[in-house]
């Protein structure tokens, strides 16, 4: 049977399509989360595989967005060869992302390295903000499990970090938040971060965590009161232990 011309061109390009590989969805930077749980610091761990925590795809709306802790840019995004997108910002810049195997690759530019991203356990849902799939697997690879108060307040209790911002067991405080980047990034300076509150207060502490020990110390700020706040470790607040 013979064919016409635009039915073989209409075939064509819909093999065309067919052949691209789909990256809608969202995607979390896995290494970070990998060299946190494995003992490197929090802070250095984003710095060797940072800066961009998360990216959202969007194909049919023809949008990228990504968060890297304190903003979320958003992009054009046009498919490129088989597996191959460019997203094109205002101010004539570009991000190359590319899938090799199940990993999205945002590939090296004069803004960071190359940095490879996983789908999250955890599909998130539809009105979740840009950057929160990323944090919750995060908060519950770096801060789960049960912990037992060794020193400080509460010394015997038990304290459970959830995935959401919650947080058990730990006086004073019922959220917390891990320091990711920005402002506060700026003010502890080589030091890890966490902001607790209890209802509308809450508060700046800096920690250490080695292994399945825990320790928040309270911040002492050295700058003067017109200056940017610069934090550093005071007295020792809580001893925590992994069970």
């Amino acid at each position: 049977m013979r064919l016409s011309l635009p039915i073989l061109l209409g075939a064509g390009l819909l093999a065309g399509c067919a052949g691209q590989q789909s990256a809608d969805g969202v995607w979390i930077n896995q290494p970070i989360i990998d060299a946190a749980r494995q003992g490197i610091a929090l802070r250095e761990a984003l710095l060797a595989h940072g800066p961009v925590l998360e990216w959202r795809i969007d194909s049919q709306r023809g949008l990228a967005t990504y968060s890297n802790g304190f903003e979320t840019p958003q992009g054009e995004l046009s498919a490129g060869r088989s597996g191959h997108w460019q997203v094109s910002y205002q101010g004539d810049y570009q991000d190359e992302l590319s899938l090799q195997g199940r990993q999205l690759v945002l590939q090296a530019s004069s803004f960071g390295p190359q940095q490879h991203f996983v789908r999250p356990e955890q599909a998130p849902g539809d009105a979740s903000p840009v950057g929160s799939s990323f944090e919750q697997a995060l908060y519950k690879a770096y801060l789960g499990g049960t912990w037992t108060i060794r020193e400080g307040a509460g010394r015997g209790g038990l304290v459970l970090f959830y995935p959401d911002g919650r947080l058990q067991g730990l006086p004073g405080a019922e959220r917390y938040a891990l320091c990711l980047a920005g402002d506060c990034a700026a003010m502890t300076g080589e030091h890890d971060s966490l902001w607790l509150q209890q209802g509308p207060q809450g508060a700046a502490w800096l920690f250490e965590r080695n292994g399945d020990e825990l320790r928040i110390f309270q911040a002492i700020n050295r700058a003067t009161v017109d200056e940017v706040p610069d934090l550093h470790p005071g007295r020792l607040a809580w001893l925590l232990e992994r069970d």
